[in-house]
């Protein structure tokens, strides 16, 4: 079967800044992943897009700040390329991060070590990613 696909890279991008958005405003993720400070840059190739995201600056809002665009003013500390499916597997919980690493569906550079030590900080969004996939993207449901 094959997996599910985003219609566009809008929509993409849509759900992404959807899920940036639970993680940055939740009460407990968010403080948690602007405490670990791990600039991140994200290419999913497939659909043509990078991200680059870090922790959220004195005087912005929320807990996480992210551009959707190569050119910022900061540098990542971790670089990964992953397609936007595997992307979509993972908020659902059911792509496991090293078996994709192994298996070269996601690609990590830099800082592994900072970037596998926020799994556990993410992991509650993917309920609530599952839950708006089921609500408003039935098509992505893994």
């Amino acid at each position: 079967m094959a997996d599910p696909q985003f219609r566009s890279p809008t929509e993409f991008r849509e759900v992404m800044d959807r899920v940036f958005t639970m993680m940055s405003e939740d009460p407990e993720v968010g403080p948690r992943l602007r405490e670990a400070d791990v600039p991140q840059r994200f290419e999913f190739a497939d659909v043509g897009l990078v991200v680059n995201v870090r922790p959220a600056a004195t005087g912005e809002d929320g807990n996480l700040h992210w551009e959707w665009r190569d050119d910022v003013d900061w540098t990542p500390t971790v670089r990964t390329t992953m397609d936007s499916a595997v992307c979509n597997r993972y908020f659902q919980g059911r792509e496991n991060l090293a078996m994709a690493v192994a298996r070269r569906r996601i690609r990590i550079a830099g800082d592994v070590r900072g970037a596998l030590g926020l799994i556990p900080i993410t992991k509650p969004i993917f309920e609530r990613y599952r839950a708006v996939v089921a609500d408003e993207y039935p098509h992505l449901t893994a």
